[in-house]
């Protein structure tokens, strides 16, 4: 039974829903371990790997173009949220600010806590991925990501890191901590690749 806060689509509503996926009105909170509590003034980004070292701070990030973006999230766990609307900055306009080493192909997600995920440089620098730090014109709750988590529409929740602390760039793909316990590299729901032998 799915309740009243899910629901089974009649079909896919133009290509929106991907397969496998019910949809919610609510936002549910997955999370591996406890949510996260600090203030957005703690938050320090750092930047490292194949990529001239540096770090951003909450106050700089903020001086960034800021911006507003509406899409629909799916998350591994079969739910799908539509119209959801997010405010952050763009990660094409953070790459304006990163030197890269040529050899850089892949970028691993470090959060508070000690998460991680994996994305190769092609899903990671997607013009509607976000820098998060608002959602629904709300500053983003702690157990959503608050105060910054990176959004990845395209890929299955688990790749959109909560409590973004660093971004680590590497010539070659490795495993993140759901991809080491039996989850997809990559994580495309439209091709539910939910596990590795997807």
């Amino acid at each position: 039974m799915l309740g009243k806060f899910f629901k089974k689509p009649a079909d896919d509503m133009g290509g929106r829903v991907p397969p496998g996926q019910t949809l919610t009105t609510r936002f549910p909170v997955l999370t591996y371990g406890p949510s996260q509590h600090y203030a957005p003034d703690e938050v320090v980004v750092r930047i490292y790997g194949l990529a001239e070292e540096k770090t951003f701070t909450w106050a700089e990030l903020l001086a960034l173009p800021q911006t507003t973006l509406t899409y629909d999230i799916h998350c591994v766990t079969h739910w799908s949220k539509l119209d959801t609307t997010w405010t952050g900055v763009r990660v094409v306009d953070l790459m304006e600010h990163l030197r890269l080493d040529p050899a850089a192909r892949y970028v691993m997600q470090h959060s508070v806590g000690g998460y991680t995920t994996n994305l190769s440089l092609e899903d990671f620098t997607r013009p509607e991925n976000l820098l998060a730090h608002t959602f629904g014109h709300e500053p983003l709750a702690p157990e959503h990501g608050g105060p910054l988590r990176l959004v990845v529409p395209h890929l299955y929740f688990w790749k959109s890191a909560k409590w973004l602390t660093g971004l680590e760039f590497m010539a070659a793909d490795a495993p993140g901590f759901w991809e080491r316990n039996g989850y997809h590299m990559r994580g495309d729901p439209f091709r539910e690749q939910r596990y590795d032998d997807d």
